[in-house]
């Protein structure tokens, strides 16, 4: 039986870790379903094989080279892929796969006929989340498929904190609460029980990007913690 090997990957933000570059160049096509991160990573993945991928929302210095969706054919299936899956369209008839990105987290979600698919995050590790992505083998003649999770999650311990993400989502929507009623650090630290290390950097990043949400201030954190 034919089968065709395709990588799914998402949320690099700039970084190919060397054991995912590994897996990469054992596959026909990439899916990428945004973030990339940098013009040099989007040509790093090109060079590998052939890529599909979608402007992520920290994708603006891609944003002219990355379509925000894409619905291509692949071996006899029909993908559509979208980094958020709150912006997908809502016709969504005659699709295999529906790919996104965004929210870090592994996912496989069937909903006839469709197979709804998150391959994580391979790059920066945000806080305590793993390091994913996923093997997608399409196997052409009989239209069937199997996905594999791969886990790269490094074995040393990290240094981001001791949060983890769903607690650190829910900290920096009170700290930006505590920042919009103009209460100062030692406050914000102390209602919060962090240090007032921790309280800074959030409430600065809030302050000095204006409009950004939690993911865009997790963001800015995770690259700072690389």
């Amino acid at each position: 039986m034919e089968e065709h090997r395709i990588a799914v990957i998402s949320d690099t933000h700039g970084l190919l870790r060397p054991e995912i570059v590994n897996r990469l160049k054992t596959c026909e096509i990439i899916l990428h379903a945004g973030d990339v991160g940098k013009n040099e990573t989007l040509s790093q993945l090109q060079e590998i094989t052939n890529i599909y991928a979608v402007c992520g929302n920290a994708d603006k210095e891609l944003a002219d080279r990355l379509p925000e969706e894409i619905q291509i054919e692949i071996f006899g299936f029909q993908i559509y892929m979208i980094h958020n899956k709150k912006s997908m369209k809502k016709n969504l008839s005659d699709l295999d796969f529906v790919i996104y990105g965004h929210s870090h987290k592994y996912e496989e979600r069937k909903q006839e006929p469709i197979t709804f698919l998150n391959p994580g995050s391979c790059g920066p590790r945000r806080f305590r989340q793993p390091v994913t992505m996923m093997l997608l083998t399409l196997y052409e003649n009989k239209h069937q498929f199997c996905i594999e999770k791969i886990d790269c999650t490094p074995t040393a311990p990290i240094q981001d904190g001791p949060f983890p993400q769903k607690d650190m989502h829910k900290l920096i929507k009170k700290v930006i609460k505590d920042t919009d009623a103009g209460k100062q650090i030692a406050d914000i630290a102390l209602r919060n029980q962090i240090n007032e290390e921790l309280a800074e950097q959030i409430c600065r990043i809030y302050v000095t990007h204006p409009g950004v949400d939690v993911d865009g201030i997790l963001d800015r954190m995770e690259r700072k913690n690389l």
